[in-house]
């Protein structure tokens, strides 16, 4: 119970955050710690290879509405539901100011969602005010239809710090069979575990 109590109050205040002032906020990144859009495309399609066809269709999208990111993570993440569902994923985190590092997220979903799947994952990170503090929850709503294969793009936020919210926005081609509509959050951890929330 305590688990829906946290996932509720994360999605609304994700919801909120998104609503108020995403691409306002997120446009202020310093331009010499921010990734331009060619550096993003760039990385992506060599990490994603024959399948990153839309990618610098999301990646232009991401970047008109809510600017240059300062951050980005590269990785690989598996998930499944039957209404309620888990994700789990691990990837190394690109910025300009701290260097590379690895990390870790997992997190559970409700909502009316079905199937599996697997996925090689770019998420653009907006307002990360250093590596460290990405280390934190970030909630948001996800829509997947698609059997076989599919690409696709979501926001997260973390608005623990209302003054400066940090924003995850994941594009993901995935492998599987996933229809539906999900409620949910990532916990992002420097080491791995089972554990969701």
């Amino acid at each position: 119970m305590k688990a829906i109590q946290i996932l509720a109050r994360l999605a609304a205040a994700a919801v909120l955050a998104l609503a108020l002032g995403a691409p306002a906020h997120a446009q202020g990144n310093p331009n010499d710690e921010a990734f331009t859009a060619e550096e993003i495309v760039g990385a992506g399609h060599q990490f994603f290879g024959k399948m990153s066809g839309g990618l610098a269709t999301l990646v232009e999208r991401a970047v008109s509405n809510y600017g240059l990111p300062n951050g980005y993570i590269i990785g690989q993440e598996a998930s499944g539901a039957i209404f309620g569902g888990l994700r789990y994923g691990e990837g190394t985190l690109y910025t300009k100011s701290s260097g590379q590092q690895t990390v870790f997220w997992q997190g559970p979903s409700l909502g009316l969602d079905i199937g599996g799947d697997g996925a090689r994952t770019m998420m653009l990170v907006y307002d990360l005010p250093g590596g460290g503090a990405v280390y934190r929850r970030y909630a948001g709503v996800n829509g997947s239809a698609y059997l076989v294969g599919g690409l696709g793009m979501t926001v997260l936020a973390n608005s623990e710090n209302t003054n400066e919210p940090v924003y995850v926005v994941p594009i993901r081609t995935g492998m599987g069979a996933r229809l539906g509509i999900n409620v949910g959050y990532l916990k992002f951890t420097d080491r791995p575990t089972w554990n969701p929330f």
